[in-house]
């Protein structure tokens, strides 16, 4: 599914917010960019038009989460303070996740399966462990410390 963030890969999933009665579907989006390498955004609401493509202006809001943290969630708790996800202990589809923010904070449960394929998709786009060799680290920090680049006398 194509992205107006940058080209990547995205997918749709829906999740159950956890309430104290009831459980309310929340739909969504994953979404995976080669130039986040590390990063998955998670796009919550109706943030996709009738093409699949994402608006992040569209009026959702979206959370930056680790792929890293992502994959180990699959099979153990994973995460400390703001993002946290982990397996259900008597449901083997499911993962919960639980989100803070100084507004509130959130419970939603997701198909174990869905985020585990996802995953495997951006393997396919960034094996693990390359995630580094896509950032241009060193041209960034240059132009950090340098002030934002040489001037026109080459300085």
């Amino acid at each position: 599914m194509p992205s107006r963030w940058t080209p990547g890969y995205s997918s749709p999933i829906t999740l159950q917010l956890v309430g104290p009665q009831s459980w309310t579907e929340v739909p969504a989006l994953l979404c995976y960019e080669a130039t986040d390498p590390f990063a998955v955004r998670i796009a919550f609401g109706d943030v996709g038009d009738d093409n699949g493509v994402v608006d992040p202006d569209g009026g959702g809001i979206a959370w930056l989460v680790s792929r890293e943290l992502l994959q180990s969630g699959l099979d153990r708790p994973s995460g400390d303070g703001d993002v946290r996800i982990w397996p259900a202990n008597t449901a083997a589809d499911v993962l919960f996740l639980h989100l803070r923010a100084p507004s509130g904070e959130a419970l939603f449960e997701l198909s174990r399966a869905t985020v585990a394929a996802f995953l495997r998709q951006t393997e396919a786009l960034v094996p693990s462990g390359s995630e580094s060799d896509l950032l241009e680290l060193d041209d960034e920090l240059h132009a950090l410390l340098s002030n934002g680049g040489s001037d026109s006398t080459g300085q």
